[in-house]
């Protein structure tokens, strides 16, 4: 359902303080070459030194690098976060994004660990492969092997008491395909909620992205094709359900917060993945950021910080409800 919460920003004049940082990242991705006309190792060592759009890397000191090995040979790095206190409630698997090309778990450590201190999960965030070396399956496998290895307690000694996933952009799709790949593949449903931000969830191109033309504000429309002919294989049809989770069956999917910005060019993906979502007979809850460019949280600002602390409420919730879902043992007497 829509929350009260976003009518009220729907019914808003906007956010100016967005509306100022959407301006200075359309101006200042203008005076800069496409991406595209680097080497795409280029571009992730800019990236890593924070020459791009976004923020350089600022490493959390307290995570730990941890190797799982893959299905298909290569090791499958896992970046590892445990809540500052010690008490940990459960385990957050994550995927980053950056189109399936660029990004890398270690990007999003100052966000995470502030997720970690408000939720009390230990966060797993998974170093897929990329493409165009390893193009569809390969990162969602990777994704699905990290599952896989959580669930079955092979990661890390990580809770499972309480299992959460999620990520942004590309990570929000690849969290929602191995989802799908839990269900559809080894029968299990065991994430109690997924947190799914700004996701790309056609790979075919909502008309959100189709009708967003030229101005880059993050990304634009030439930035989803670009992607997506460097992820998606050329025998791949885009609108197959494996690779786009729009198309697919969604029952027995976990509660999900679905959050994006009105100035995000993937906006459809989340209107209709929520619609979707709830139609399956799922439960959601949709958060619509006025003037919010593609994941607007990478960058301070009073919206993003009310963004994350949504997150972190919506995963309190629903640990809380887990938590009273379980029968109680009364001292010296074992459950039925």
């Amino acid at each position: 359902m829509v929350s009260s919460e976003v009518q009220e920003q729907f019914a808003s004049n906007g956010d100016e303080e967005l509306r100022r940082l959407n301006a200075e990242i359309a101006a200042f991705q203008a005076s800069r070459p496409s991406s595209w006309s680097f080497p795409i190792e280029v571009v992730r060592e800019a990236r890593r030194k924070g020459l791009g759009v976004f923020p350089g890397l600022s490493p959390d000191p307290d995570a730990r690098a941890v190797d799982l090995p893959g299905e298909a040979g290569p090791m499958i790095p896992v970046r590892i976060l445990h809540p500052a206190d010690g008490n940990a409630r459960g385990t957050y698997l994550h995927f980053h994004g950056g189109g399936w090309v660029f990004g890398e778990a270690v990007e999003n450590d100052p966000r995470l660990r502030r997720l970690a201190d408000a939720t009390g999960l230990c966060v797993a965030s998974v170093d897929y492969r990329l493409a165009p070396e390893n193009p569809f399956p390969a990162g969602p496998d990777d994704c699905e092997a990290a599952a896989l290895a959580l669930v079955e307690g092979r990661l890390a000694d990580l809770p499972t008491q309480f299992l959460a996933i999620g990520g942004e952009s590309a990570g929000a799709h690849l969290s929602a395909l191995t989802l799908l790949r839990l269900r559809d593949r080894h029968q299990m449903a065991p994430f109690h909620a997924a947190n799914l931000v700004a996701g790309c969830f056609d790979l075919s191109m909502t008309p959100s992205v189709r009708n967003f033309g030229l101005e880059r504000l993050i990304l634009n429309t030439d930035d989803i094709g670009e992607f997506v002919r460097r992820f998606v294989p050329s025998e791949v049809d885009p609108r197959g359900a494996d690779i786009s989770p729009l198309y697919a069956r969604l029952e027995g999917m976990p509660p999900a917060l679905f959050s994006v910005g009105t100035r995000d060019l993937l906006l459809d993906d989340t209107l209709f993945m929520h619609a979707r979502w709830l139609a399956a007979g799922n439960r959601a809850d949709l958060r619509v950021q006025p003037d919010g460019c593609h994941v607007f949280e990478t960058f301070a600002s009073e919206a993003g910080t009310r963004s994350e602390q949504a997150m972190a409420s919506f995963l309190n919730r629903q640990i809380a409800e887990v938590a009273a879902s379980r029968p109680r043992v009364s001292a010296g007497v074992a459950p039925d």
